[in-house]
């Protein structure tokens, strides 16, 4: 079935086309060209982090399980309610997830129920921002400190959110980016690993070229590259990163007319979710600045939820559920035998649904989505 109006659709913002024939004039569309380049200087100057671009957010959660020597017999804290990417970059180093139940209303690892679940096989603690809201980067910053366990921020959703005054990203020790079609910011496969700490610089320039040592040699430091660590081919196209130059020079376009889409939703749905039991999105504090990545409605009800993506199905509109809990999973029965609960995380699971949330969704469209949502009886 064709959607009038699809649940994500990426956006052209300006001079995607230009740069890309731009790149292949230059005769260099692998990795670490012109584009890279300017891409990485742009995110390094905003943010104030070291920036390595990489194929995907999933190879840059990878990459940073690597730096921590991420091992067999290690345990690492992690939100149920996250992508299996997440979860995947550290299991593939052998270590056990230990799922922490999430906030009822930001829907992020609840940080109050962390502290207890840390034991001495504790490597790394996992931050998943949702949807562009910072978890309690305080508290979690506070309980790591205590430890010496270092947090890693996946921050898909969150690129140029903030929690008190500073940038998503810029918190822990790593973390990393997506530049997937579905986000804010895309080049339809991407990603970047950020460094807050450059004792990593180093190492994650090696793995990232395939275990060895040709950046040196790019930049004539040294007269020969070799083999030197493990790695794998985590380098982007230039030809993507060119796509992914254009986009970020509109981050403040796409983040004004994201909040605008974003705030349209909450008042005009506000009325419909009070009288239907349905919960909104929590309005966050003073001191948090989402990225807008998405906007959902929380049903009374798994059939309620089931009932409103068929509603909007009907009507031509892309409504979707999301994460399934990973607790839950085939997966996580298989690592440890038993099936954790996390009951926040499971009955957000069955009730969330995301409504149409893209940079050029445009007002009369909007405007569709929403008079679709307020005919539907929740109750």
């Amino acid at each position: 079935m064709v959607l009038k109006i699809p649940f994500n659709r990426p956006a052209c913002l300006g001079n995607e086309l230009e740069y890309v024939a731009d790149a292949f004039a230059r005769g260099h569309i692998s990795g670490d060209g012109e584009y890279t380049r300017r891409a990485t200087e742009l995110l390094e100057e905003a943010l104030g982090s070291r920036v390595l671009l990489t194929t995907s957010c999933t190879h840059a959660l990878e990459l940073a399980a690597l730096l921590l020597n991420i091992g067999p017999g290690d345990e690492f804290i992690v939100s149920p309610f996250t992508f299996p990417s997440t979860v995947n970059a550290f299991v593939l180093r052998g270590a056990s997830p230990v799922f922490v139940d999430i906030r009822s209303d930001t829907l992020n690892v609840d940080e109050r129920e962390l502290e207890r679940h840390i034991t001495s096989k504790t490597k790394a603690i996992v931050a998943m921002h949702y949807g562009g809201v910072a978890c309690e980067m305080d508290r979690l910053g506070r309980i790591a400190d205590d430890h010496g366990i270092p947090i890693v921020e996946d921050n898909a959703h969150g690129l140029f959110g903030k929690y008190g005054g500073r940038y998503l990203g810029t918190f822990g020790c790593l973390a990393a980016l997506s530049f997937h079609e579905t986000k804010n910011f895309t080049c339809g496969e991407g990603g970047a690993l950020l460094m807050n700490d450059d004792r990593f610089r180093e190492r994650a320039e090696i793995i990232r070229e395939k275990g060895t040592d040709r950046s040196r040699f790019v930049r004539g430091e040294i007269d020969k590259y070799g083999w030197v660590d493990v790695g794998s081919s985590y380098v982007l196209s230039d030809v993507l990163a060119a796509i992914l130059f254009a986009q970020l020079q509109k981050r403040e376009y796409v983040q004004a007319r994201r909040r605008h889409l974003w705030m349209t939703y909450a008042e005009a749905l506000a009325e419909w979710a009070e009288g239907n039991g349905v919960g909104l999105p929590a309005r966050w504090g003073a001191d948090v600045e989402s990225a807008y990545h998405l906007f959902y409605v929380l049903m009374p009800s798994h059939d309620g939820q089931q009932g409103l993506i068929g509603h909007l199905r009907n009507r031509g509109i892309g409504g979707t559920f999301h994460y399934l809990p990973l607790n839950r999973s085939a997966m996580a029965q298989r690592l440890n035998g038993l099936v954790t609960r996390c009951p926040i995380a499971e009955s957000v699971s069955e009730r969330l649904v995301r409504l149409p949330f893209f940079t050029a969704l445009g007002d009369d469209d909007l405007a569709s989505v929403i008079k679709s949502v307020r005919c539907f009886n929740a109750r």
